[in-house]
C-alpha cells in the first residue's frame, strides 16, 4: 500500500514528527491526532509557542524577501516542513519569477504534499534528504538539477537545527554547507531556545518524538554563523528581525532566534 506515493511502512504515524507538530500549530491539515497531541501539550506548557511559530513563519517571509532583493537567485531550504502557504518559491517568485527553490525534508509526507503544490517548470524541486547527512544532500541529483553553486544561494536553515543534537555535531553540518557556497551567499537561519523561560518540560515533549528539541542559547546560535557576516540587527528574536508591522503581543516572550548573514568573498 502506499499514501501519497509513499510505501506506508515509510511514514511513521505512530509518534510525532516535528515538522507535523509544527504545521499543527500553525494551523494546518497535514497531522494526525499523535501530533495534535503533542501540540497542544506543548502550548499548555509554553503558552507562547503559537504566536512564536507565527512569528518564526513571518520571518522566514522577510528573509526570503531580503535575499532576493540582495540578488541572490536560487534557494536551498533544507528541513522545509509541510507547505504552509505562503510558500518559500511562492514569496521568492513573487519578487523576481525565475528564482529557483530546491527544498529538502526527511518526512516523506512532506515531500508527497510538497510535490503536489510544485511548478513543473524546472525551478522548483523537493527531495527526501536528512540534514544530518548535509553532505548526501549537496551531492542529491535533484538539487544539483536546480542549485548551481558556482553562484550565490540562499541556505536556509529554519527551525530545524533545534532538532540535532549536540552528539550529532551541528556546528560540523553547518560548515559543511557554508563551505559548498560560494561568495554573496546567504545563511538564513532560525532556532528555538530557553533563554527567556524554563521551558524543559516543553522540550520533554520531543523526547517521543523522531527527533528531540534541543533549546540552545543566543551564543551558541551564534557560532552558527560563524565564516559569515550577519547582517544588522545580527541574532535577535525572530519578531525584532527587520519588522514589517509592529511586532505582536508578547513577542518579548517568544522563544526564537533568528538572523540573516551573508558569506563574503
Amino acid at each position: 500500500m502506499t499514501q501519497d506515493g509513499f510505501p506506508t511502512q515509510e511514514i511513521d504515524t505512530s509518534r510525532p514528527h516535528p515538522a507535523r507538530i509544527y504545521d499543527y500549530l500553525l494551523g494546518g491539515k497535514d497531522n494526525y491526532d499523535v501530533d495534535r497531541e503533542a501540540g497542544d501539550t506543548l502550548a499548555a506548557l509554553a503558552p507562547e509557542v503559537r504566536i512564536g511559530v507565527q512569528a518564526n513563519r513571518a520571518f522566514l517571509r522577510r528573509a526570503v524577501r531580503y535575499v532576493v532583493a540582495g540578488g541572490v537567485r536560487q534557494i536551498l531550504d533544507i528541513g522545509t516542513g509541510l507547505p504552509t502557504s505562503p510558500n518559500v518559491h511562492e514569496i521568492a517568485q513573487e519578487a523576481v519569477p525565475d528564482v529557483r527553490v530546491a527544498y529538502v525534508d526527511n518526512d516523506p509526507i512532506v515531500s508527497a504534499h510538497g510535490n503536489a503544490l510544485l511548478s513543473r517548470s524546472g525551478t522548483t524541486s523537493i527531495v527526501l534528504g536528512d540534514l544530518r547527512d548535509p553532505q548526501a544532500v549537496l551531492d542529491h541529483p535533484e538539487v544539483r538539477q536546480v542549485i548551481d553553486f558556482d553562484e550565490p544561494v540562499a541556505l536556509l536553515l529554519v527551525a530545524v537545527l533545534h532538532f540535532v543534537t549536540d552528539a550529532e555535531d551541528p556546528g560540523r553540518i553547518v560548515a559543511t554547507l557554508r563551505d559548498a557556497l560560494p561568495a554573496g551567499s546567504f545563511l538564513v537561519l532560525s532556532h528555538a531556545t530557553g533563554d527567556f523561560a524554563d521551558r524543559s518540560d516543553a522540550q520533554a515533549v520531543y523526547k517521543n518524538a523522531t527527533a528531540t528539541m534541543n533549546l540552545r542559547s543566543r551564543a551558541e546560535v551564534e557560532r552558527f554563523f560563524d565564516g559569515f557576516e550577519l547582517v544588522e540587527p545580527g541574532v535577535t528574536q525572530v519578531p525584532f528581525w527587520r519588522p514589517d508591522t509592529p511586532p505582536p503581543a508578547r513577542s518579548a516572550e517568544i522563544g526564537f532566534y533568528g538572523g540573516v548573514a551573508r558569506k563574503a568573498g
